[in-house]
Formats: C-alpha cells, sequence, structure tokens
C-alpha cells in the first residue's frame, strides 16, 4: 500500500465515526439508550486511535486534499456534544425548565469551545473542559442522580470550558501518561459494560465509571497545582 493510501484509509477510519454517531442517533431516537451509548463508545474508541494513527501516516502531508482536523471535530461534535445533549433531554433526568437550559449550555459553549484556537496547551492538553459530554451524560444514566446535581454538573462544565484549567488528553499529555491512558481504556471498559448490562443499578462498571471519570476529570488539574520535576542531568 502506498503511503498516500495508508493515509487515506486513516482519514476513513476516521470518517466512519460519522456511520457511528448516525447509528446511536437512531437508537436515541426509540429511546434505547444503551445501544446508543454502546455505539458512542465505539465512537469514543475511534477517536481514541485514529489520531496516533494519522500522525504515523503523516495525513497531513501524504493526504492533504481532506482536513483531518476539521473532520474530527465535526464528528466530534456529533458524537460528543449533540447525541449526549438529547439523550439527556428526551431520557426525563432533568425536569421542565432544567432541562431547556442544560441542552442550550451544552450546544452553545461547545459551539464556541471547538472553535476556539487557544484549545490545546503547550503539553498536548486541554485548555479548558474539551466538550466530553458523552462521558459525563454516560455517567449520569449509570448514576441518576438529582436533577439539581445534573444541572449544576452541566453549568459548572461549560463555565470551565473558558476557564485556564488543564484537561489532560489520553494519549497526547505525556505527563502522567502511564496512569492516564490505562485510565482512559478502563473509562471506555466500563463505559461499554454499563450500557451492556442497561445501567442496571448494582453493576459494578458504575463504580469504575465513577472513579476514573473523576481521575480524568482532575489530572490536568493537579498537573497545574503539583510542579513538574524536572530531569536529572
Amino acid at each position: 500500500m502506498t503511503p498516500h493510501l495508508r493515509a487515506l484509509s486513516v482519514h476513513l477510519f476516521t470518517a466512519a465515526g460519522a456511520v457511528f454517531a448516525m447509528l446511536a442517533m437512531l437508537e436515541a431516537a426509540q429511546a434505547d439508550w444503551s445501544m446508543m451509548f454502546l455505539w458512542l463508545v465505539v465512537a469514543f474508541f475511534v477517536d481514541g486511535i485514529d489520531g496516533p494513527l494519522a500522525r504515523k501516516y503523516h495525513v497531513q502531508t501524504q493526504a492533504p486534499e481532506f482536513d483531518g482536523v476539521l473532520l474530527d471535530l465535526i464528528i466530534d461534535y456529533l458524537t460528543y456534544v449533540f447525541i449526549p445533549a438529547f439523550a439527556l433531554f428526551q431520557s426525563g433526568l432533568m425536569s421542565g425548565w432544567t432541562g431547556w437550559v442544560a441542552i442550550i449550555l451544552i450546544t452553545f459553549a461547545s459551539a464556541l469551545y471547538f472553535a476556539d484556537t487557544r484549545m490545546k496547551t503547550k503539553d498536548n492538553s486541554f485548555r479548558g473542559f474539551p466538550g466530553c459530554w458523552n462521558m459525563l451524560v454516560l455517567v449520569i444514566f449509570a448514576v441518576e442522580p438529582n436533577f439539581w446535581v445534573i444541572l449544576a454538573l452541566v453549568a459548572a462544565l461549560a463555565v470551565a470550558m473558558f476557564l485556564p484549567l488543564k484537561f489532560v488528553h489520553p494519549v497526547r499529555t505525556e505527563r502522567w501518561r502511564p496512569v492516564t491512558l490505562p485510565m482512559a481504556l478502563a473509562w471506555t471498559f466500563f463505559a461499554g459494560w454499563a450500557a451492556w448490562v442497561d445501567f442496571h443499578p448494582e453493576s459494578w462498571a458504575h463504580w469504575g465509571l465513577v472513579v476514573t471519570s473523576v481521575y480524568l476529570v482532575f489530572a490536568g488539574v493537579a498537573q497545574q497545582i503539583i510542579p513538574e520535576r524536572s530531569a536529572k542531568a
């Protein structure tokens, strides 16, 4: 296979995320939340590995006819923002006006964030909460907190999108990556498990989701607080 075809295949792999987004949306329209989240977990997995593949096969130089960054952002908005927001509203987990406030905050703030040129930090982390609403909403479906708690979480994270807080990228942030990457993989496993058992309240997957989510949310902030040790000469 030529370098161009290898690079092109990565673009095609990324574009498959749009298909998974549509499959998730079709399940959401039928209120089959477990299947919706299973498709979103598949899309999350694809999103996690297409970046390293794109860098390995130099898609920007070998297949420049497609903008991989733009393609990725379009699919991420569907799978990370739009479909989870729809599910949160349509599921009935939020009562009355709180549901409207939540979906407006999520979609509006995320649209601005995805266009923010300051999104990435020098160490390839995210500046501000990176709009991973799919992760939050899945945990909400598993734990089912009070709708006031949900509204508070949505409001806090929407504000956090535009604060100088760091959120780690599981693959690209080098600091603590030996812990962060397994945590992200564990989150994916627990997410799939929770959806597979239809968010059964006694499933141990829920505890795994909570633990891994707390780490992924606060690891970047902890890195800002804890100074990095200088390399030994």
